[in-house]
């Protein structure tokens, strides 16, 4: 068993914490904000012919009930009592969707009434839940949103079974709000997304509290929050046990044309994870990512715990990250900082390659209060040649691994660093690798 421990050094304060007011003050901005939504007429699908038994699709009703109450300047369209069979419905500017308790949006199983759109600027196929250019929009209540995505999964485990590269068969995400402003999710439980759950893209002042996002823990690409080129976020008390991603923040797709737009400030709190790949940032960061603080979040289960992740195709600036307040218990890898995504290391010595537009450049992360058992791996902090990850802060920060911390085309710093390994080394150091805990 090796240990690495060190206690004296005070390291620099990383310039993520000059972001804190910034953050703080957004938040307080948008919880007033927030109070004021989808206040005004209630309009029932009932009115409008929908039959809340589980069998008769309730579409046309509830899209009905959405667009007569944004004709009149908008308010709330509340499901209450019953089961509401849906294909993909779109929501309007001033519009609350209310899900009561006892009530659910199920989603349709027939693939063919989820057509065929360019999404992300990909081929895709339309969300369940959708909202375009809208703003002062809301998902609240104690009722369910659930995708019935079985059958996509099964169809996407197939093509993978096929040695099928790229993404054939496009699988409808399950809520999508895209280029909108003041977004609220509270309150519901999202499951079973045939992909992604819950889509902020290109969204500027969003609220996501107190909600649950589900899916079986080997069902694909079921992340369950994913903000995307998104700004002025906040992610506060959701519980995730899902497929893939708990978090995965985005901002720009592989080998993209560009230009793509960061996702920034961004605050994500009082959290539990269970099943699923972690918090991560990246892989798709194209349009980098800058002030984002995690705090006071509980992992237990995750494949991953902090993922940072890009590669030399989907790479920009991604720097003032906090992690803070942090207890991890049975994850795979603790920390995972890495520019090789999707292997968290080179399998050989790698050259320096010429530094283009999708460059990842990691820099100015602090980790901070974080205890670790039981995990696979104390993890990886590991950059490229031509792009050394710098001012990685590690403080208050207590692993216990099968296995060390590899450090490589870095520079890390820490105090009160103890990192414990069952086998190996407590700390290996690759080519380029300063590390100072002392």
């Amino acid at each position: 068993m090796s240990t690495f421990r060190r206690r004296r050094l005070r390291p620099g304060i990383p310039l993520s914490l000059t972001a804190l007011p910034a953050l703080l003050a957004a938040s307080a901005m948008l919880v007033v904000g927030a109070q004021a939504w989808g206040q005004g007429r209630v309009c029932n699908p009932r009115s409008f012919g929908a039959k809340a038994d589980g069998i008769t699709k309730d579409t046309q009703a509830i899209q009905q009930a959405i667009d007569s109450c944004a004709a009149r300047g908008g308010g709330t369209v509340e499901l209450k009592d019953g089961i509401f069979l849906s294909a993909p419905i779109q929501l309007k500017s001033n519009i609350t969707l209310k899900i009561d308790a006892g009530a659910s949006l199920l989603g349709s199983p027939d693939h063919a009434d989820y057509a065929p759109k360019v999404e992300f600027r990909e081929p895709a196929i339309t969300s369940l839940v959708s909202a375009t250019n809208a703003h002062n929009v809301a998902i609240v209540g104690e009722g369910l949103i659930d995708g019935q995505g079985q059958s996509w999964w099964q169809m996407a485990r197939s093509v993978r079974d096929a040695g099928i590269m790229g993404n054939p068969h496009p699988r409808p995400r399950l809520v999508v709000f895209d280029h909108c402003k003041n977004v609220r999710v509270e309150g519901v439980t999202l499951q079973n997304s045939p992909f992604w759950q819950l889509v902020p893209y290109y969204c500027h002042n969003v609220i996501i509290r107190n909600i649950h996002v589900l899916a079986p823990p080997h069902s694909p690409n079921t992340d369950a929050i994913d903000p995307f080129s998104s700004d002025n976020v906040i992610i506060d008390h959701v519980y995730a046990d899902v497929g893939d991603d708990d978090v995965a923040i985005k901002s720009g797709a592989i080998n993209s044309p560009g230009p793509d737009s960061p996702s920034r400030n961004i605050r994500i709190t009082d959290c539990t994870f269970l099943h699923g790949h972690g918090l991560s940032i990246g892989s798709e960061n194209a349009g980098g990512a800058q002030y984002i603080l995690a705090e006071r979040i509980h992992f237990d289960g995750t494949s991953n715990g902090i993922r940072v992740k890009a590669n030399r195709d989907r790479g920009n600036d991604v720097s003032h990250l906090i992690f803070r307040d942090i207890e991890m218990k049975n994850v795979g890898n603790t920390i995972l900082i890495s520019e090789y995504y999707p292997r968290m290391l080179p399998q050989e010595e790698v050259a320096a390659a010429p530094v283009t537009r999708l460059t990842p450049h990691f820099h100015d992360i602090l980790i901070e209060n974080l205890t670790s058992t039981g995990s696979r791996n104390a993890g990886v902090i590991v950059g490229l040649p031509e792009s050394t990850i710098r001012g990685v802060v590690l403080r208050n920060v207590k692993i216990q691994a099968q296995k060390g911390l590899t450090v490589g085309y870095a520079e890390v710093s820490g105090q009160h660093v103890m990192i414990t390994a069952a086998s190996g080394e407590a700390v290996t150091k690759l080519a380029h690798a300063k590390v100072s805990f002392q």
